[in-house]
């Protein structure tokens, strides 16, 4: 690991955390080793497709659009799009 993250990666981190993200999904930036979802480290996905998939869902993924502020979504599409296999 090392290196900071930007002020909205911290808080998409955040977000990570508990909007349940972590239950279903690996990311070891997160601490996260669910296996319902994709292993973002592998995955490695972009900040625009975490953000479409976070917003619309995907497959089993629920849509997070009532839960998540589209603030908050950007945020944690910075978080794991800057992480994600690091």
């Amino acid at each position: 690991g090392g290196g900071t993250l930007s002020p909205a990666a911290e808080k998409g981190k955040t977000v990570f955390e508990n909007a349940g993200c972590v239950s279903c999904h690996t990311l070891g930036a997160a601490g996260a080793s669910g296996t319902v979802g994709p292993n973002l480290d592998q995955l490695k996905p972009t900040k625009d497709a975490v953000v479409t998939i976070v917003t619309a869902g995907k497959g089993t993924m629920p849509s997070f659009k009532g839960q998540l502020t589209s603030e908050q979504i950007d945020d944690v599409a910075e978080f794991v799009s800057s992480v994600a296999g690091k």
